[in-house]
C-alpha cells in the first residue's frame, strides 16, 4: 500500500514539474481589458449631433446637424474623474421668416468635466464657456455677423467599448450673448440645445 501510494504521489510531482515547464500555448492570448479605471490621460475624437435654438429679440428658431473635433485630458481619483475639454463645430442650424434669415455656421466650447466612473462607464456634468458666430440675412440682401461669448452647461456618458477607445452621448445648452445688429435694428443673441454623439482614442 505504502508503494502504491509513493508511486502516486511521485507521479503527482512530476506531473506538476513538467506543466510548469510547459511554455504558453501559442493559441491563447488574454482578453484585453476594456477602458475600464483608466480614464486618466489626454484623448481626442469626433462628433455629430443636432442642435435646435431661438434667437433674442426675433421670432426666427435656427436648427440643423453639427459636427466637430474635441480634445481634452481627465485626472483621476479612485472612481472620481476631472478634466477639461474644447471642442469646435460647424453647424448648419439656420431658420428663415421674413423678412429675416438667422444662421449659426460655428460654434466652440471650453468646459470642465468631472463625473463618476462605474467600470467602463464614466456618467459626467459639464459647464465653461461657449463662443461662436451667429448672422443675419435680410430679403434685400444685407448680411451681417457678430461673434459672442456666452456660456454652456450640460451632462453625458461615455463607454469604454475597446482598448483606448469610448463613446459617448451629450447633451449642451448653449447660451451666446446679445450682439447689435444693424440689419435687425435689436440686440441679438443665440439660445440653443445640443444634442450629439461622439467616439474618442485615448493615448
Amino acid at each position: 500500500m505504502r508503494t502504491i501510494t509513493g508511486a502516486a504521489l511521485a507521479l503527482a510531482i512530476s506531473s506538476a514539474a513538467y506543466a510548469a515547464d510547459m511554455p504558453p500555448s501559442p493559441y491563447y492570448t488574454a482578453q484585453q481589458p476594456y477602458l475600464a479605471g483608466t480614464w486618466a490621460g489626454p484623448y481626442v475624437g469626433g462628433t455629430l449631433g443636432y442642435e435646435w435654438g431661438t434667437v433674442d429679440n426675433n421670432p426666427t428658431k435656427p436648427s440643423g446637424v453639427t459636427g466637430g473635433l474635441e480634445g481634452g485630458f481627465n485626472w483621476q481619483r479612485g472612481n472620481f474623474v476631472y478634466g477639461a475639454e474644447a471642442d469646435v463645430d460647424l453647424s448648419g442650424a439656420d431658420d428663415t421668416l421674413a423678412p429675416w434669415q438667422f444662421s449659426n455656421p460655428w460654434f466652440g466650447t471650453v468646459r470642465g468635466r468631472a463625473g463618476v466612473a462605474i467600470n467602463n462607464v464614466l456618467i459626467y456634468g459639464t459647464a465653461g464657456l461657449a463662443y461662436g458666430e451667429l448672422t443675419a440675412d435680410t430679403a434685400a440682401n444685407l448680411s451681417e455677423s457678430h461673434t459672442s461669448f456666452g456660456w454652456v452647461a450640460g451632462g453625458g456618458a461615455e463607454v469604454g467599448f475597446a482598448p483606448h477607445w469610448s463613446a459617448k452621448a451629450e447633451w449642451l445648452y448653449l447660451d451666446l450673448a446679445d450682439k447689435s445688429f444693424s440689419v435687425t435694428g435689436a440686440n441679438n443673441g443665440l439660445t440653443a440645445n445640443l444634442l450629439r454623439l461622439g467616439v474618442n482614442y485615448h493615448f
